[in-house]
């Protein structure tokens, strides 16, 4: 499939071929839900955490005779029916995290950008080339397009500095591109730069590729 290339003006300069296996097969929604949650139980901390009876403070001496008070016989004030008392079966911490298969993560990634070029969502740019950190920059393009917006490139510390105090629209490299962060945003941006990077990390045969290349030059 053919895509227009534009510049930071949202003139056209030129058009682009992209892999209809990656950017045009089908939408699993099922595959997308799946792979968002696996991302967020990620981040979680899972540091939660009551204290049970063995914890709390108190207990040791009976709290009141056994007999002739007219309560309940009771023997420390750590039961966990005693006011201060410990919790039964509270939440503890946990690790929260799982992972997908990787085949079911590259093709949950295959339908996140199938489903931005469906929503006409997809733009690729020549490059976002900044000389200095500037967020000024970022916005007024980001204000051509959306709100909402994922810059996606290769290694650019200038770009990235020049986002992160950007509410809503963030800049990702190529190859940390994952499901969750594309859907958080309306519009996905690629520089052409990133589009090797995008098609080899959403395909079996670019990542072999990638490891291929890697084993010649070591």
């Amino acid at each position: 499939m053919q895509v227009n290339v534009e510049n930071i003006q949202r003139e056209t300069v030129g058009t682009v071929e992209l892999p209809d296996a990656i950017f045009a097969g089908e939408v699993s929604n099922a595959l997308l839900w799946e792979q968002a949650r696996a991302q967020r139980a990620s981040k979680r901390q899972g540091t939660h955490k009551t204290k049970g009876r063995s914890e709390v403070q108190g207990g040791g001496a009976k709290p009141f005779k056994q007999k002739g008070t007219g309560r309940a016989r009771q023997g420390t004030s750590r039961a966990p029916n005693m006011v201060g008392g410990g919790t039964v079966h509270g939440p503890r911490p946990r690790d929260y995290s799982y992972r997908l298969p990787r085949s079911a993560r590259r093709s949950a990634l295959r339908s996140a950008l199938a489903l931005r070029v469906k929503e006409g969502a997809l733009i690729v740019l020549d490059q976002f080339s900044l000389e200095s950190p500037r967020t000024q920059s970022v916005v007024e393009y980001s204000g051509k397009i959306g709100n909402s917006v994922l810059i996606v490139d290769g290694e650019n510390q200038n770009l990235m500095l020049s986002t992160r105090n950007i509410r809503k629209s963030n800049y990702i490299s190529a190859s940390a591109l994952n499901v969750f962060d594309i859907l958080k945003h309306e519009k996905l941006v690629m520089t052409q730069a990133a589009i090797d990077a995008v098609v080899a990390k959403a395909s079996v045969a670019g990542k072999k590729a990638q490891r291929d290349g890697a084993e010649a030059v070591a």
